[in-house]
């Protein structure tokens, strides 16, 4: 054989090799970001509630298409790494999803998995990962379940994230957790991202995060920018992320467009109230008074997007002023967060009688912890008296998150600057036989 025929042989056996072993460049990747592309490893691994706080968890994570079978290890968490060996594996619901349906989007089928832990033990620090349970695994995580009595808990509550999310916002959420490191979840109440579909947003929103939505239990709150039509002229619908990449709660007395953005969440006797204020309020106000009218918990709270009390101008939710706010009265409900106003709000309602009262009834909150920032509407607050309304604490312009720790019968709420500095600060003490309050500023 010729030298130079041998040349060209070895030289097709190598392209051929090479084509083979690497199959041709997928350019619907091209454009992504590294941190956008769904590959065989796990990436946006989120926990949320999904029963029993005292006894379950859930966890939802993204795979490229080639992961059909996925699935979770769990085992009580040790001094070392010998809880590899007791570990129990659960197989992992998986759904495929196409991205492509927005087509802000580029065309990928990606793969969400789902699995949820149950029958764990109360009060017990867990660790898990996910996987195709052969090459591909996360990191192991660590979380604790809650207790099943009344205990000491924290919490952290962020407003609008929204914009910018991955240039403005992880300094907020990195610093609330070098703030609140062993808080037991975290309240993001609505407009997590800007465009309801737009995956780039998500993948800044879970990149901004990093491991801290695998470590802290996520109650995310739908808000107005979580809808969005896929297609001009074509009505608003609901994230298309939204159900795939959160496993909540499904409230089945609640119609189907309600389910997984309004539940609630009882966690060691303080219950969570989620509401979606986009859409269907009247069939959420029965829901509200179901949720309230025998709940004995020690603590009440609520959470929607929509402020109560809209603190920025050509702003107003009436519906929830004139028909939300009368439950929350009558049922003693202690605290509403809000979001959707880009500037900082804390006002309460006392007790209404004949003289002034030190009594409470609910404390409202707007924040915001984004970038996008709007300006504070002092007249429009001085609407809100005819409801009882006093605004205790304002400010603009400042990016913002919250610890609310609760202990004995004190709820203790504390705003902070993204810087960490403390920016307000509250107490609401509580008779649990009477459900007196006192506002303590």
């Amino acid at each position: 054989m010729k030298l130079k025929t041998l040349f060209t042989l070895i030289l097709s056996i190598l392209l051929i090799s090479n084509i083979i072993g690497h199959p041709p460049h997928d350019h619907d990747h091209d454009g992504l970001h590294h941190w956008e592309k769904p590959s065989k490893d796990p990436d946006r691994i989120i926990l949320t509630f999904n029963g029993n706080p005292a006894t379950s968890r859930a966890v939802t994570w993204r795979t490229d298409n080639t992961i059909k079978n996925a699935v979770a290890q769990i085992a009580e968490a040790t001094v070392n790494s010998k809880f590899v060996d007791d570990a129990e594996r659960l197989t992992a619901k998986t759904e495929e999803f196409d991205l492509g349906q927005y087509k802000g989007n580029k065309s990928l089928i990606v793969h969400y998995h789902s699995v949820v832990f149950d029958q764990l033990k109360p009060n017990t620090l867990y660790v898990y990962r996910v996987g195709d349970g052969k090459e591909h695994w996360s990191e192991w995580i660590q979380f604790r379940t809650a207790k099943n009595e009344y205990a000491p808990t924290q919490f952290v509550y962020f407003g609008d994230a929204q914009n910018d999310v991955l240039e403005h916002w992880s300094r907020v959420i990195r610093q609330a957790y070098q703030t609140a490191p062993n808080a037991s979840f975290v309240v993001h109440a609505g407009d997590l991202i800007n465009k309801a579909h737009q995956d780039q947003e998500w993948a800044e929103w879970y990149k901004a995060g990093g491991f801290i939505h695998s470590q802290w239990t996520a109650v995310p709150v739908v808000g107005n920018h979580e809808f969005r039509s896929l297609a001009k002229n074509e009505p608003k619908q609901l994230s298309i992320q939204w159900r795939p990449q959160f496993t909540l709660p499904v409230e089945e007395s609640l119609s189907k467009e309600l389910h997984e953005t309004v539940y609630t969440i009882d966690y060691q006797d303080v219950r969570i109230i989620v509401l979606n204020s986009n859409d269907k309020l009247e069939e959420q106000t029965k829901y509200i008074e179901d949720q309230l009218k025998d709940c004995t918990a020690k603590w009440k709270i609520i959470t929607c997007h929509h402020s109560v009390f809209a603190p920025a101008k050509g702003r107003n939710f009436q519906y929830a002023r004139d028909h939300w706010k009368p439950l929350l009265d009558k049922y003693n409900v202690d605290l509403v967060l809000n979001g959707h106003d880009h500037t900082y709000a804390r006002g309460h309602v006392p007790v209404r009688t004949t003289k002034k009262s030190t009594d409470l009834q609910t404390v409202y909150v707007t924040s915001v912890s984004g970038p996008k920032q709007y300006e504070l509407d002092t007249e429009q607050m001085k609407t809100y008296k005819k409801d009882g309304y006093e605004l205790d604490k304002s400010g603009e312009q400042t990016q913002f998150y919250q610890v609310i720790t609760i202990e004995e019968n004190e709820l203790t709420y504390v705003a902070y600057t993204v810087l960490g500095d403390e920016y307000d600060r509250m107490v609401i003490s509580k008779d649990f036989k009477s459900g007196k309050k006192k506002l303590k500023q």
